[in-house]
């Protein structure tokens, strides 16, 4: 199977993860800034990484669940970075899938330039690399936050969002396809 057709089929299992949850909570998260979605992606990665080094999980709630958030909380950042924070839910679910859709079809299209210049190396990583990865981006991405949004020769805090969910769903195709099982 292609990388494009197994990235659509895990971009779905994550979207459904996203539309249930509007349905449970409406679009909350509109409230949060996009440094509170930051720490939100490292508490996540940060589980993946400890579950990695552990072996073993007291919730149940594996790498996989994990990995669905850090792609749902990227695109939400992406959403909050272009539309701002707001003091109440000031969008409909509809919209909020709309937007979702949007800023997931532009990751997808980074993740198809990248992965055609880097000729799928990304299939020879460990799925512990791409959490290394994520944190690594994470911490960037806070460092750019403590810096006003300003950096002088780097990605803004978009592109380190981006980058944080396509190494995710890399990770996702990995436990879904059961391919390179080293975790």
């Amino acid at each position: 199977m292609d990388t494009n057709r197994q990235f659509d089929i895990v971009t779905v299992i994550c979207r459904e993860i996203f539309d249930k949850k509007l349905k449970d909570y409406g679009p909350s998260w509109r409230i949060m800034r996009p440094e509170s979605i930051t720490d939100q992606i490292f508490i996540k990665a940060n589980r993946i990484r400890s579950l990695e080094i552990k072996g073993a999980s007291k919730i149940d709630e594996g790498i996989k669940t994990e990995f669905i958030a850090i792609v749902n909380y990227g695109i939400i950042g992406l959403i909050q970075l272009r539309l701002g924070f707001a003091d109440t839910t000031d969008i409909s679910n509809e919209k909020a899938l709309e937007l979702y859709d949007k800023y997931l079809d532009e990751t997808k299209e980074l993740m198809y330039a990248k992965n055609h210049d880097y000729d799928e190396a990304w299939r020879s990583m460990r799925i512990s690399s791409y959490t290394d990865l994520i944190l690594t981006k994470i911490y960037r991405t806070k460092q750019i936050e403590e810096n006003n949004g300003q950096t002088l020769i780097s990605e803004g805090i978009d592109a380190n969002y981006m980058d944080m969910v396509n190494y995710a769903l890399f990770g996702l195709i990995k436990l879904e396809f059961k391919e390179n099982e080293i975790v």
